[in-house]
Parts: C-alpha cells; sequence; structure tokens
C-alpha cells in the first residue's frame, strides 16, 4: 500500500512542469490575442478600442519620449493628443520578441512597433508589465520608445 501511494505522489509530482508549461503557452496566447486586438482597434483608427487593453486604473503607467503618463484617462489623453486622425495613426505592426513570466498572474512582454504613415513611419521598441485582472490579461505599465 506504501508502495502505491509513493508512485501515486511520484506522478503527481512529475504532471506539475507538464501542466505549468502548457499554462505559459496559454497565457502566452491570450497576451498574443490582447496584442492582435489592440493592433486591430489601432488600424480602424479606434484608440478608445485601444485603449481597452490597458488597466482601467489611475494606477496604470504609461513612459514614453516625453516622460512618464499616470493614469488610464491621462494616457487615452496622450494617445488623442499625439495621434489626432487616422493620417498621425497610420498603420500599426507589433513585432513580440520576449515573454518573460514574472508570477503566476505577471508577464513582461519585449517587443518592436511600427507605424506605417504617408507623413513617414515611425518605429521603436516597448516593453509592457502585464497583470490578469479578474480573468483578463491588461496592460499596467507601458514603456514606448
Amino acid at each position: 500500500m506504501r508502495f502505491i501511494l509513493f508512485l501515486i505522489i511520484i506522478a503527481s509530482f512529475s504532471a506539475l512542469p507538464a501542466r505549468h508549461a502548457n499554462a505559459q503557452q496559454d497565457d502566452r496566447r491570450q497576451i498574443e490575442s490582447l496584442m492582435a486586438a489592440q493592433t486591430s482597434a489601432w488600424n480602424r483608427g479606434d484608440i478608445d478600442g485601444f485603449m481597452q487593453t490597458y488597466w482601467r486604473s489611475d494606477s496604470l503607467l504609461f513612459i514614453g519620449k516625453n516622460g512618464v503618463t499616470y493614469g488610464w484617462q491621462a494616457t487615452l489623453d496622450r494617445y488623442k493628443k499625439t495621434y489626432p486622425d487616422s493620417t498621425a495613426m497610420g498603420k500599426l505592426d507589433f513585432k513580440l520578441l520576449e515573454f518573460k513570466p514574472l508570477g503566476r498572474d505577471v508577464y513582461f512582454v519585449v517587443g518592436k512597433w511600427h507605424l506605417q504613415r504617408s507623413i513617414g513611419d515611425l518605429q521603436g521598441h516597448f516593453s509592457l508589465t502585464l497583470r490578469r485582472i479578474h480573468g483578463a490579461w491588461k496592460i499596467i505599465a507601458d514603456h514606448s520608445s
């Protein structure tokens, strides 16, 4: 009986890495989907839809070339001021380069962004901190340059 119990315990521990890897793959797919939704909204000219991927909180942190912006509303206002129309917005493309789990419900993501625009292309890199909040991934910090 002890031997059978021992085998059951060993079998349950050997399954942990596989479950962990599957969970990380699911997280990555969900984050990739979030980024695709963000791209789609941007390319429709929908900054409000683009902002749905961000944490709707005064604690949201956005760092860009002009410094730090605190809060969801201030970040939305900043985007609307910087990109007032579809010509300024252009067409967005992301390349996701790194996914680093920082905890069960927190990821650090690094990538490249590119805006194809008739008035001149823009591009740079970004790092995002995402947290699962009420079952959905949200960007809680964005550093784009």
